[in-house]
């Protein structure tokens, strides 16, 4: 039989441990060729090493899959460059990217740092936009050439950038662009034949050990709902040809849950053919909202 993902070629990007770990088995799994990325950070985005990567590459090939080992920080524009191009000049082509590369560095707002801000943007938002960027340019490059692309992208946001997480406001800001990027990829690469969608995954990972400290309540025996081998088959899918007509979308995923998020659009409207003046606007806002649901509540609030 046939595999949902044969000879796909595929780039995950913080692939070393975690759900990225779980993604590049489960795209191996189903017949990918799959590039392993990670840069070896610790849980705090310091040091580097190239021996997680390594390991999940002897992983696959044990399992009788084909993978290469990429050291790149995808955060770096070089980086995210020669990222794509171990994808190309190694197995000839690539078919799909998925950006789930990152790393916290929690505090409130009063107490947090610039530079914790600008590592975590960096990690997270530059580290989607970068390889993007790249493998863009790659599949337009394909598509002049006279072939299109049948290829895909999966990016990585977080219930923290849907929803907002109290003493995470640099990973929440981060996330929410990384939704917002979605949609003008999905846009802007259509004509391409590059569709863009994104996941707001919940699992149990080095980054959320915290948080899930214990496993939630199984709806059945012996599934553990916080397990990051969830996430994956979602994304898989995703990648697969199977997803051609999916673009655009935002998919919270945990346990055995997928859910199509639904974002920001236009809600209760009141409209008058002049400009408001300021005092007239109280009784105008209050029965705005007053028809409007009330917002999710942000998380940890």
């Amino acid at each position: 039989m046939s595999k949902l993902c044969s000879g796909r070629v595929v780039i995950v990007t913080g692939a070393a441990r975690g759900i990225g770990r779980a993604h590049a088995l489960a795209f191996a799994q189903e017949g990918a060729h799959v590039v392993v990325n990670d840069y070896g950070v610790s849980a705090d985005g310091t040091g580097s090493s190239s021996g997680p990567a390594s390991d999940v590459v002897a992983e696959i090939e044990a399992l009788g899959g084909t993978a290469v080992a990429n050291f790149d920080d995808v955060a770096s524009w070089d980086g995210a460059e020669r990222l794509v191009a171990t994808a190309v000049e190694t197995f000839g082509r690539l078919d799909v990217l998925v950006n789930n590369a990152g790393f916290l560095r929690d505090r409130m707002l009063v107490n947090l740092g610039e530079d914790e801000w600008d590592a975590v943007i960096r990690v997270h938002l530059k580290g989607h936009f970068a390889p993007l960027r790249h493998a863009s340019a790659h599949w337009r490059s394909v598509a002049k050439s006279g072939t299109l692309p049948d290829a895909r992208v999966i990016n990585t946001s977080s219930g923290a950038g849907l929803q907002g997480s109290v003493g995470q406001s640099n990973y929440t800001a981060a996330k929410a662009g990384i939704a917002g990027l979605t949609l003008v990829a999905a846009a802007e690469l259509a004509r391409y034949g590059v569709t863009v969608n994104a996941i707001a995954p919940a699992a149990r990972t080095r980054m959320t050990e915290q948080t899930f400290a214990t496993t939630m309540a199984a709806p059945a025996e012996g599934f553990d709902a916080m397990a990051p081998e969830n996430v994956s088959p979602l994304v898989v899918w995703l990648g697969s040809a199977e997803s051609r007509d999916v673009t655009g979308r935002m998919f919270e995923v945990d346990g055995g849950r997928i859910c199509v998020a639904d974002g920001w659009r236009p809600g209760p409207t009141m409209t008058k053919s002049a400009r408001w003046s300021p005092s007239e606007l109280t009784p105008v806002i209050k029965d705005l909202l007053a028809e409007a649901p009330s917002p999710v509540p942000v998380y940890g609030a």
